[in-house]
Parts: structure tokens; C-alpha cells; sequence
């Protein structure tokens, strides 16, 4: 016969596992709820991203007609028609395009890394008065946007005589590039004072640890700076379409612009121009994308 007592006890057990059956439910829901709005998130934003760029492969294979009565996403009659695609390529230069883009791309790209990674070597190694003051301006550089000083510097490089010349495009992608300052200084605090100092003891010059010592242990950051630097520089429609209106000057970017007029633009056309820009950076990544993937998060933790 059970007494109150023995009653008591079997009450408090059953009590707390109850309790404990009804959190391990409530987490479980909550933890399909927060998966399933996770997962919904990542299938909207990645229709935010892809339906634009099916809706321009779709039109690229359209004719003139096709394009403006059917329904956006409807199929093309025939995907055979290149039509697009060879007027984009010879009417739009865009061979000449990616001959520009590509040397403003290497002959940028390479000054941005030496003149920051020098920069840098400098700010983190060399403790003079106005380190503080030069870091500074370095910051509010980088704060103030740069359409607020296109007049100085259209003046500026008009009176270099640089205007409509390639080399303006790429002295203005060298010299506006503070991020790539602060991506190199924040890697170099990262390595040891004691390696510059055994360089010295052996005889080296600043000069040498910077080329032998510190640029081969950048090689993550200018795997960064690289990605950063390419893509802007790809993308990028507003100088070259300010300084170089040249028509033999223009750029993977501003040959598209030639299909646009004052009263129609040929949307088939510059959709197939879009499908073409985009080949290249897509075979890249493809190649590439463990080491993109890699500069990006060691850039990242740093």
C-alpha cells in the first residue's frame, strides 16, 4: 500500500519529465522554424539574383519583335539565333573592349598593390611623428565620396593633358584606393616585427625586407586586394565613361552604351553584350574560386 509520501515522490519525477518532453518539443519546432526561414531566405535571395540574369539570357536569344511582345519569361523560338551576339561583338567593339578593360586591369591592379603595400609597410614599420596624422587623412579619404571631388579631379587630369588618354583610367584606380591600404596594414600588424629585424641584422636593406621578406607574406591579402580591385575595375562604367568618350578608349563597360540612342535602344543587343562581359569573370571563378574563396576570408578575419 503506498503511503502520501511515496505519492509525493512519484508526483515531483513525473512533473519535471513532463516539463522536459514539452522544451525538447518546443526547441524542435523552433529549430524547423529557424531552418525553414533560413532556407527560405537563401532561395529568395537567390531568386533576387538569378531571375534578372535568366530574363537577360532569355532575351539574348530573342529577335526585335520577340523581345517586345512576348512575356518576359518566355522561351526564345530559336536559341540557334546568334544574331544578337554577333552585332553586340563587331557593332559594340567589344574586342577592343576587352583589350582596354585588360590592360587598365593589370597595369591598375599592379600599382595598387605596390603603392599600398608600400604605404602600409611604411605606416606599420616606421614610427614617426605624423604616423598618427597621415592614418588619419588615409580614413577621412575614404569617407568622403568620391563624386564630391570629380570636378577637382577632372580639372586635374585635364590639365595633366591625361584626358581621353587610357593612362588617366588608371592613374585614378591607383590613386583612390585607400581600402587597399588598410586590407595591407591590418596583414602586416599580423607578422612578426623579428623577421624585418633578422633581415636587418643579415644586411638587408628596407628596400629588400619589403621585397623578400614582407611582399611574399602578403600574398593572402593581395589575393584580396585583387578580387576587390578586378571587380570594381570591371564594373566600373562612370570613368572611363568621363574620361575616356574616345571611340577607339572604350571599355567592356561602355560598349554596351553604344546600342542605347536618343530615341531606341536595341535591348536584345545589349543583353547579348551582357551574356558575353559576363563569360570571362564566370570561367575565372570557376577556375579560381578556391582561392577567391580563400583571400576573402582570410581578408575577412583580419
Amino acid at each position: 500500500m503506498k503511503t502520501n509520501s511515496d505519492t509525493v515522490l512519484t508526483f515531483s519525477k513525473t512533473v519535471p519529465q513532463r516539463s522536459v518532453g514539452r522544451r525538447n518539443v518546443s526547441n524542435r519546432r523552433n529549430d524547423v522554424l529557424g531552418s525553414t526561414l533560413k532556407y527560405l531566405s537563401l532561395v529568395l535571395g537567390c531568386a533576387v539574383v538569378l531571375l534578372p540574369l535568366l530574363v537577360i539570357f532569355l532575351a539574348s536569344f530573342k529577335t526585335e519583335q520577340e523581345f517586345y511582345k512576348s512575356p518576359v519569361f518566355s522561351l526564345p523560338s530559336n536559341f540557334l539565333n546568334l544574331q544578337n551576339f554577333s552585332e553586340a561583338f563587331t557593332g559594340g567593339l567589344m574586342l577592343q573592349g576587352f583589350t582596354n578593360t585588360a590592360i587598365i586591369l593589370v597595369f591598375s591592379c599592379g600599382g595598387t598593390i605596390l603603392i599600398g603595400s608600400m604605404t602600409a609597410y611604411v605606416l606599420s614599420r616606421f614610427n614617426f611623428r605624423i604616423n598618427a596624422v597621415v592614418s588619419g587623412l588615409f580614413l577621412l579619404a575614404a569617407l568622403i565620396p568620391g563624386v564630391s571631388t570629380q570636378v577637382a579631379t577632372f580639372q586635374i587630369v585635364s590639365g595633366l593633358g591625361l584626358f581621353n588618354k587610357i593612362g588617366s583610367n588608371i592613374i585614378l584606380n591607383m590613386g583612390t584606393d585607400v581600402i587597399s591600404v588598410y586590407i595591407f596594414l591590418q596583414f602586416l600588424n599580423g607578422i612578426p616585427r623579428e623577421l624585418d629585424e633578422a633581415a636587418l641584422i643579415d644586411g638587408a636593406s628596407f628596400f629588400d625586407v619589403y621585397w623578400r621578406v614582407i611582399l611574399p607574406l602578403l600574398m593572402p591579402a593581395i589575393a584580396t586586394v585583387l578580387i576587390i580591385k578586378g571587380v570594381a575595375i570591371y564594373n566600373d562604367f562612370y570613368t572611363p565613361f568621363l574620361y575616356m568618350p574616345g571611340k577607339g578608349l572604350g571599355t567592356i563597360s561602355t560598349s554596351l552604351f553604344r546600342f542605347i540612342g536618343p530615341f531606341n535602344a536595341h535591348w536584345q543587343v545589349i543583353c547579348a553584350g551582357v551574356v558575353i562581359t559576363i563569360i570571362p569573370t564566370l570561367v575565372i571563378f570557376l577556375f579560381l574560386q578556391k582561392y577567391i574563396y580563400n583571400g576573402l576570408t582570410q581578408g575577412a578575419v583580419k
